[in-house]
């Protein structure tokens, strides 16, 4: 296609640090698409809210990918939430950008998250262009798998997203699992449905020189078994299924204990801001504060070295929509064990990549865990089937799939006008 594309994801802005607040897999996803689509021949706005007085208006991240800022509410103090509040001022702020444009300047709006579909749903209405969805969680199915003690999203939220399924042009899903459950939960059409499985950075994630030169840089023991969690840190991702896990672990095997870490990296996210502090002072309840290591979110340049350094990458998610840092594991050698939800089974290639576990008990998960790390055999045949099965998702694919939906909806606007004018 031709023209630019206005993505919009408003709760979170692609400048903020992935792992932390609402800053997570899906500011990922959208740049990386968002670059690849330019480097395509078609230029990306992601219009996001205004949350720093000191950013500018427009900030280019990439050759043809540009941030927008919109004016809407205070510029602190909001939290996602709260943000359904301030579709109107949203609306008006985004129009009022639209109106500074010549006509016909974007040929697709591209919204990511409900809030963002609802505000999609509002511009289109009233500029008639074409608006495609991806939901990456979904409320319905969140709350079929809420962690113990999580509260549940919202009735308000659910009608949202009814709202966007019904109004929009195209949905797009990234595993055939979602697809299924905005047809099942949702009633979407099929026909409007379209599976774009996402990517990974394939240059950035790689193997490089090792676990050994890994561990040497971030100063890790060479023998020690390390388990690593990367995320937002908040009941939904489950890590405290993995602290519950090593306890299981320490108590049947104690000579675990002298070498064994869980190294959890990212910071708290919305309502769970006291989850750390939580989840600390569980590990001291049950006596494996020293086995717990907390890190800050860590930079993408970074972050592969944690990845290369584990013996596991563990993603014990409630739901996940896809599940992008087992991606990225994979795609640094290094094998995963994943709850067996959602996209994770699309991720994870079970007993070839990593192992996927039923549920959440934490002595099915030490069960696994620890004869994964009694096998070093077994774990270099993972890690050679992680890098195999990571191989396959690259960002260009997504974004050209990503173009042929936007294609297919201005081709069916098209048709459409025909027949109007027959």
């Amino acid at each position: 296609m031709n023209g630019r594309i206005a993505t919009l994801m408003v709760h979170t802005s692609p400048l903020e640090q992935a792992g932390t607040g609402d800053a997570g897999g899906m500011n990922i996803y959208v740049v990386e698409n968002a670059i690849k689509m330019a480097a395509a021949g078609v230029e990306v706005d992601i219009f996001t809210r205004a949350t720093d007085v000191n950013h500018s208006t427009v900030v280019e991240i990439a050759p043809g990918v540009r941030v927008r800022h919109i004016e809407a509410g205070p510029y602190k103090g909001l939290s996602k939430e709260e943000l359904p509040s301030q579709l109107g001022a949203l609306t008006h702020g985004m129009m009022d950008i639209l109106a500074t444009l010549p006509k016909d300047y974007y040929k697709i709006l591209h919204s990511h998250y409900w809030i963002s579909g609802q505000l999609g749903w509002m511009v289109s209405e009233q500029t008639q262009i074409p608006l495609v969805h991806t939901m990456h969680t979904m409320a319905k199915v969140k709350n079929l798998n809420l962690a113990e003690g999580e509260s549940a999203e919202p009735i308000t939220r659910a009608i949202g997203e009814e709202q966007i399924v019904k109004n929009a042009a195209a949905l797009i899903a990234n595993t055939d699992a979602e697809a299924a459950s905005l047809v099942s939960l949702y009633g979407a059409c099929p026909d409007n449905v379209f599976v774009v499985t996402p990517g990974v950075d394939l240059q950035r994630f790689t193997p490089g020189t090792g676990k050994a030169a890994a561990r040497a840089k971030l100063n890790i023991a060479p023998d020690a078994y390390v388990l690593t969690f990367v995320g937002r840190i908040q009941p939904h991702k489950g890590p405290e299924v993995l602290v519950r896990t090593v306890a299981e672990m320490v108590s049947h095997s104690p000579h675990l204990r002298a070498k064994l870490a869980l190294v959890i990296i990212g910071g708290a996210s919305g309502s769970g801001s006291s989850e750390p502090d939580r989840l600390k002072a569980l590990a001291k309840f049950l006596g494996i504060e020293d086995i717990i290591h907390f890190m800050p979110p860590v930079s993408r340049d970074v972050l592969p070295d944690w990845y290369r350094a584990a013996d596991l990458v563990c993603v014990p998610s409630y739901s996940e929509s896809f599940g992008l840092v087992a991606l990225e594991a994979q795609a640094c050698g290094t094998p995963v064990v994943a709850t067996a939800v959602g996209g994770l089974r699309t991720a994870v290639a079970d007993g070839i990549s990593g192992s996927l576990v039923d549920g959440h008990d934490p002595r099915a998960w030490s069960a696994v865990i620890s004869r994964l790390l009694a096998d070093p055999a077994r774990r270099i045949t993972l890690s050679l089937g992680a890098m195999k099965h990571a191989s396959n998702f690259g960002w260009d694919l997504a974004a050209r799939r990503t173009l042929d939906v936007y294609d297919w909806v201005l081709s069916e606007r098209q048709d459409s006008s025909i027949k109007l004018l027959s």
